[in-house]
């Protein structure tokens, strides 16, 4: 499965980063790379905590247009 995820680096220059789809799988790494396979892993486990608990696996996300 393939996911989107957002990437920012925060105040002391971690990276944060988070899948939108999966409410509440956030992770971080001391590098991009890191922080990247960090979010593999924390969204493996969040996928097999929600099968567990009977939850949707994912929430829908769309893309909008809005003009500047």
């Amino acid at each position: 499965m393939k996911f989107t995820v957002t990437l920012e680096q925060d105040e002391d220059a971690m990276f944060i980063v988070e899948c939108p789809a999966i409410p509440g799988c956030i992770s971080q790494g001391a590098t991009r790379e890191e922080a990247l396979e960090n979010i593999k892993e924390a969204i493996a486990l969040c996928l097999e905590v929600r099968a567990e608990k009977g939850m949707p696996l994912m929430i829908e996300t769309e893309q909008v247009e809005v003009a500047a």
